[in-house]
């Protein structure tokens, strides 16, 4: 039997600025686009805080000719509002969400929300069908706010039960957290595709923040390594690129049916470790 095709996508984030939502759409898509990935992730503010911006940056692309996938959750959305902007993606020919836990922004008190992934999914079914082609989010370090290991993998299955047809995981750089949460999920019955999302190292600062928040362990050889550079910003890249090339190639080798590449609306790394990959 042949081995399948691996799947490669790219994540963008709506830009704040004129000036960031130009480059974003202007240079840095159609070079990446030239890679040839299946498709884009455009992601959503907490609580449908970039709702129009995700939507124009998502009608864009599509526009020109690529094959786009919002970012989705209810938020402080009713059902009524997010049934809209699902008719309105189907409209403009996206096939494909990926549908998230919704956090309900500040000031809602307790107002009654659909929060849950699964019931996103579940909605999306019941109000589209077959329509979108839906990716669910996957944590191998498990979900900050999860009860247990089993529980964030039992909560996954639900997703995946109530229609899901893939996941993405969050970043990760520890290969072996991958594959022993595949083989986890293959355990309890779940034999859908589950995509590794890998954070190219631009900025070690910010990474080290952004995965305190988010659950993400960064390896502390990693970390020691990285002080050495100090303020060497060239040679961090550098080091950060090799590494995540090292990791990229580990996962394609040991199984991965692809990876999704959390770029932070930047070229480089990404088509660097694309080219060091032979991809």
């Amino acid at each position: 039997m042949a081995e399948q095709k691996k799947r490669f996508s790219f994540e963008f984030f709506p830009p704040k600025t004129d000036a960031g939502m130009d480059k974003l759409l202007n240079e840095v898509t159609p070079v990446l686009n030239a890679l040839g990935p299946e498709f884009f992730s455009v992601t959503y503010g907490a609580g449908g805080s970039t709702r129009d911006s995700t939507l124009g940056v998502v009608s864009s692309i599509k526009d020109a000719g690529i094959d786009v996938a919002p970012h989705l959750s209810f938020g402080g959305d009713d059902e009524s509002a997010v049934g809209t902007l699902l008719d309105t993606y189907r409209e403009r020919g996206v096939n494909r969400v990926v549908a998230l836990r919704g956090d309900i922004p500040s000031g809602m008190g307790d107002a009654k929300q659909l929060v849950y992934a699964n019931e996103l999914v579940d909605f999306i079914r019941q109000s589209s069908g077959e329509h979108f082609r839906i990716e669910v989010a996957a944590y191998p370090e498990v979900h900050p706010e999860a009860d247990c290991y089993n529980s964030d993998i039992q909560f996954l299955k639900k997703k995946f039960d109530a229609g899901a047809d893939s996941a993405i995981t969050q970043y990760f750089y520890n290969v072996e957290a991958y594959f022993y949460f595949l083989d986890q999920c293959a355990a309890i019955g779940i034999d859908k595709p589950i995509y590794a999302g890998i954070m190219p190292i631009t900025n070690f600062t910010n990474l080290q923040r952004f995965s305190r928040n988010c659950g993400a362990e960064i390896p502390r050889w990693i970390c020691r390594r990285m002080e050495d550079y100090g303020e060497d910003q060239a040679s961090i890249i550098k080091f950060g690129t090799e590494v995540v090339t090292q990791l990229c190639q580990t996962l394609l080798d040991s199984g991965a049916p692809g990876i999704h590449f959390y770029t932070m609306n930047q070229v480089e790394p990404t088509r660097e470790i694309y080219t060091n990959l032979g991809l």
